[in-house]
C-alpha cells in the first residue's frame, strides 16, 4: 500500500493521494448537493434545489408511455442503441426547438444523459488547462463544477435585470486578450437564468452575438427552462439567429421530469462529429429506454398542454414567493422572473448568506448561498429561492423563517457591532442586485 502523504496542511490519509491526475483537484462538493440531505428532512422548508415538481405530472401519461414502450418494443428499449441517439427522439426534439425559432438538422442533434453531461462533453473537447471560459456573474452551479474539473478559468461578466451586459462583455474579452490567455466559450443561460432569474432581452441577443463573433468566440447556450414563461413568448434563442458560432443544450428534466436523464446538444456539423465520439467513449451510448419513453410521450400525450399545466404551477409558487417577500422581508431587494425556478435576493450589507445557512437550518428553513455561483468567491451577500418545489403555503411557512433568520443576524450585528438594519439592503425596487456592482 502507498505511504502516507504529508501535504500543506498536514498529513493525508488517502494512500492514492499522489497518483490522481492534476484535474481532480477541481473536483468539490457542490453547495447545493451538500443541501439535499437537509432539505430531505420533513419539516425543513426547502428553499434550496431546483427540483420540478414532478407530481404535476398525471401518472397515466407516464405510465400508458411505459407500458406501450415495454409491449411494443421492450427488447430493443433494453438494448444498447446509438451513440448519438434515437432518431425518432431527434426528430421530436427538432419541433420542441422550433418554438424558440430554431431551424436544424436531425444530423446536429446529440442526445445525451441530461444536459449536464453536454456540458461535461463540450468542455472536453475545448478546454485545456488555463483556458478561459466567459459566464454570466453568478453563473449555474453545475457548470461551474465541470469547468473547474477540466481546468478552465472561469471569467465571470456582469449582468443586470435584462441578463448579460454587452460592454461588460467586450471589456471582459479585452482583458484576458490582454492577459495573453485564449477563451474558448462564452456560457450563457439566456432564459430564466439560474440563479438570477433574468432572460437576456431580444435586444441584446444579436449584440453579444455579434461581439462573440467579431472575437471568434464559441457560444454555449444552455437552455433548460425556456419554455417555462409565466407572462409572454421567450425571445428567439440565440442559436436561432446563427448556426455556426452557437452550441444549443436543451433538457427533458424541468420539462417532463428528471429521472429520465434525457438532454440534447444542438452543433454545428464538425462539432457534433467530436461531440458524438466523446460521448460513445464516455457511455457508449445514452438510455434507449428512456428515450424511447420519451419519445413515446411525445408522440402521444399533449406534451404542450403539460407544459401550460407546469407554467401555471410554477406562476402560481412564484406569486405565493414573492407575496410573502413583500410582507416579511420587504427592504430587501430581489429580481421579478417571468419563468424558470428561482428568484435572486440580495442581502443587507453586513450580512454573509453562506455564515448565515446554519441558523436558517435550526430554524426549518434552507435555501442556497450566492456563493455557490461564483468561480471568484463572490456572492456572499446573495442567495438564490427555489418556488419550483415547496407547495404555496410552504413557500409562505418558509419565508417567514428566514425573515426570523435574517432579523436575529441583523440584531446580533446591533449588538455586537453597532450596525444591522434591514433598510441597508442592497439594490432599488426588487431589481437583480448581486454584489459588487450588479444593479
Amino acid at each position: 500500500m502507498a505511504e502516507n502523504n504529508v501535504t500543506g496542511q498536514g498529513i493525508n490519509l488517502d494512500p492514492w493521494f499522489n497518483h490522481y491526475a492534476s484535474r481532480s483537484a477541481g473536483l468539490s462538493a457542490s453547495e447545493v448537493r451538500a443541501l439535499f440531505a437537509v432539505a430531505s428532512r420533513p419539516e425543513v422548508v426547502s428553499l434550496a434545489g431546483g427540483m420540478p415538481y414532478v407530481r404535476a405530472l398525471p401518472e397515466s401519461l407516464v405510465n400508458g408511455a411505459l407500458e406501450k414502450v415495454m409491449k411494443d418494443n421492450g427488447p430493443m428499449a433494453m438494448q444498447y442503441g446509438s451513440g448519438q441517439g434515437i432518431p425518432a427522439l431527434r426528430e421530436q426534439i427538432l419541433e420542441i426547438m422550433a418554438l424558440e425559432g430554431i431551424s436544424a438538422s436531425v444530423d446536429d442533434v446529440v442526445v445525451t444523459t441530461g444536459s449536464q453531461q453536454a456540458l461535461d462533453l463540450v468542455t472536453k473537447l475545448f478546454i485545456d488547462p488555463g483556458d478561459v471560459i466567459l459566464a454570466e456573474a453568478p453563473s449555474y452551479v453545475g457548470a461551474i463544477g465541470v469547468f473547474r474539473s477540466y481546468q478552465a478559468d472561469v471569467v465571470h461578466v456582469l449582468m443586470d435585470e435584462n441578463g448579460l451586459i454587452p460592454e461588460k462583455l467586450r471589456e471582459a474579452i479585452t482583458e484576458v486578450k490582454a492577459s495573453g490567455r485564449t477563451i474558448k466559450f462564452l456560457y450563457t443561460i439566456p432564459n430564466f437564468h439560474n440563479p438570477a432569474g433574468v432572460t437576456l432581452s431580444a435586444e441584446r441577443r444579436p449584440e453579444i452575438l455579434e461581439i462573440c463573433q467579431s472575437n471568434g468566440i464559441l457560444i454555449l447556450e444552455d437552455n433548460p427552462y425556456g419554455l417555462l414563461s409565466f407572462e409572454e413568448d421567450v425571445p428567439p434563442a440565440i442559436r436561432s439567429l446563427n448556426e455556426d458560432g452557437v452550441i444549443y443544450l436543451g433538457s427533458f428534466s424541468k420539462t417532463l421530469a428528471p429521472g429520465f436523464r434525457v438532454g440534447w446538444a444542438l452543433a454545428p456539423h464538425a462539432i457534433r462529429e467530436k461531440l458524438v465520439l466523446a460521448a460513445e467513449a464516455a457511455i457508449l451510448c445514452p438510455s434507449s429506454f428512456s428515450q424511447m419513453v420519451i419519445s413515446e410521450y411525445l408522440s402521444q400525450a399533449d406534451w404542450k398542454g403539460q407544459i401550460e399545466t407546469f407554467r401555471g404551477v410554477y406562476k402560481e409558487r412564484r406569486d405565493a414567493m414573492l407575496e410573502a417577500l413583500e410582507e416579511h422581508l420587504p427592504d430587501l431587494s430581489w429580481n421579478v422572473p417571468n419563468g424558470g425556478f428561482y428568484i435572486w435576493c440580495s442581502l443587507p450589507e453586513n450580512l454573509d448568506s453562506k455564515a448565515m445557512l446554519p441558523r436558517a437550518v435550526t430554524e426549518l428553513v434552507a435555501y442556497t448561498p450566492g456563493t455557490a455561483f461564483f468561480a471568484d468567491g463572490g456572492g456572499r451577500q446573495n442567495l438564490r429561492l427555489s418556488f419550483c418545489y415547496p407547495t404555496p403555503e410552504n413557500i409562505k411557512i418558509g419565508i417567514r423563517r428566514l425573515a426570523t433568520v435574517i432579523r436575529g443576524e441583523l440584531d446580533l450585528l446591533a449588538d455586537f457591532a453597532g450596525t444591522g438594519s434591514l433598510t441597508a439592503a442592497a439594490g432599488d425596487d426588487n431589481v437583480i442586485a448581486p454584489p459588487p456592482d450588479l444593479s
